[in-house]
């Protein structure tokens, strides 16, 4: 244990944020960089190294995570990032993007403020990176075996860098112009600047693995070439069908799904463009959907000088506390304020929108909306309620519905669906054609990146069993793939 009493002495103390008139006008992240090292020691004292570690059980990926708080107490950084790299390939990645399920789980947090697991989580990680403490581990030799990953956010990256290290030769296939999926075009740089996807990449290539940039399978290369050529493939393509809003002035011009509007944005940052074809600039914003890619979508309209910001949201406004039937240690639906939230706009909840209304020239002026409630288990639109609000910029930011079935990639796999429309796929992440194999949203649908990665990581030790017929790849037991311990 790192401190005894720790949890009793210590309060608790996140990451300092840059002001607000600061970080809106640039697009760095929003943290005060090294602002963490010097009470970092502190933090992972607050850890109580319980008897049974609940916050494992948050943590998709199983993370270590008492050891590497004792390890961080201890300014064991070496030792701490071994760890941590024990069971996550990419904790830089975690450490900024995901809501940490693992503090919601955290004993500490039964009555107490939970322990900053993910702040000690990205303190390790980027010491690491500075002592020159992450290096290439190339496989000590090739099994003669060839995979395809397609796809090149967190689970196609998971899969590809493991399986790799187990010694197959393994090519990572990305549509776009640059490897790493939403992480890289979906996630604005203020919250992660995307040097830490590139010096990663930078560490897979020296371990072997191979890249391969705007190449779409299903288009540019048919399913049928791709598995005569390798022995085993892996897809992670995600789940890129975002859910559209069939109302009436859809079709106006102005409203965009986030996925067009925040690609535009981050290609500014990768000197694509000097300025963003979809701008917020001078304009009336409204954001529908109140999830992170909606806060996303308001960190970036406020950064392109938007003149107003409005999120609107159909659920109840959450609650600042557990509710009842969210007890310990599940993961709580509260009211959150992101960085993004911090820098202006307005949120609105439990409204619904009923039509887009536009100029002469076909371009979005004005959202038409009315207050719902749920009654009876069904929602409901509230008599007298209808208004509408200045809109001259809309971004649709309300989620995923599936894998995209436009490029082929399913049909000509000949992919079996589930009842969510996600490939189907057994205990091993294997799909119902033999050696093909899913893993992150594609095969689990929206979820979060602690998620893609476990699933990477626990796809590609199927992959090894399949090709070698066993496998020695350390993966979470996930609750798809506990046949694989029987």
């Amino acid at each position: 244990m790192a401190d005894p009493k720790g949890f009793l002495t210590t309060d608790r103390v996140l990451a300092r944020t840059r002001p607000v008139e600061e970080r809106v006008r640039d697009w760095n992240e929003v943290y005060v960089p090294g602002s963490l090292l010097p009470v970092i020691s502190k933090q992972a004292s607050r850890c109580m190294d319980c008897g049974i570690p609940f916050c494992h059980n948050g943590c998709p990926l199983g993370n270590l995570i008492p050891e590497w708080n004792d390890y961080a107490y201890r300014d064991d950084w070496q030792a701490a990032s071994e760890r941590l790299h024990a069971t996550n390939n990419f904790p830089e990645f975690t450490g900024r993007l995901c809501p940490a399920p693992c503090e919601s789980a955290c004993v500490l947090g039964i009555n107490q403020q939970p322990v900053t697991i993910k702040n000690v989580e990205v303190t390790i990680i980027d010491k690491a990176w500075e002592s020159g403490d992450v290096t290439p581990q190339p496989p000590e030799r090739l099994s003669g075996k060839t995979v395809a990953v397609i796809g090149s956010g967190p689970a196609g990256l998971a899969a590809a860098q493991q399986l790799t290290r187990a010694g197959h030769t393994v090519a990572v296939y990305e549509r776009a112009d640059r490897v790493g999926g939403l992480l890289r075009y979906g996630i604005p740089e203020f919250k992660m600047e995307k040097r830490h996807i590139n010096r990663r990449i930078e560490q897979m290539r020296a371990e072997g693995t191979k890249f391969r940039t705007e190449v779409e399978i299903g288009r540019d290369i048919d399913a049928a070439k791709l598995r005569r050529r390798y022995d085993a493939v892996v897809i992670a393509a995600g789940a890129t069908t975002s859910r559209d809003l069939p109302v009436p002035g859809r079709d106006l011009k102005g409203v965009h799904f986030a996925m067009e509007y925040l690609p535009a944005a981050n290609k500014v940052q990768e000197g694509d463009y000097v300025t963003s074809p979809i701008t917020a600039e001078g304009k009336h914003v409204v954001v529908i959907g109140g999830g992170d890619t909606g806060a996303d979508c308001v960190g970036t309209a406020h950064r392109q000088g938007a003149a107003s910001v409005t999120q609107l949201e159909i659920m109840p406004r959450p609650g600042e506390e557990r509710a009842s039937h969210q007890p310990w240690p599940t993961f709580p639906m509260l009211y959150k304020v992101t960085s993004a939230h911090e820098e202006g706009g307005e949120r609105v909840y439990s409204v619904s929108t009923t039509r887009f209304e536009g100029d002469e020239d076909g371009n979005v002026q004005w959202l038409h909306l009315a207050e719902v409630e749920f009654t009876d288990g069904k929602l409901h639109q509230k008599p007298g309620t209808e208004r509408r609000i200045p809109a001259q910029l809309v971004t649709l930011a309300m989620g995923f519905t599936g894998t995209d079935r436009q490029n082929g990639l399913v049909e000509q796999f000949g992919l079996e669906l589930d009842e969510r429309g996600n490939v189907a796929r057994d205990a091993d992440y294997a799909t119902n054609v033999p050696g093909v194999f899913v893993a992150g949203d594609a095969g689990r649908g929206q979820s979060l990146i602690v998620w893609a990665i476990a699933e990477g990581r626990s796809a590609a030790r199927g992959v090894d069993r399949y090709l070698t017929g066993s496998s020695t790849l350390p993966a979470p037991v996930l609750p798809t793939d506990r046949a694989l311990t029987a």
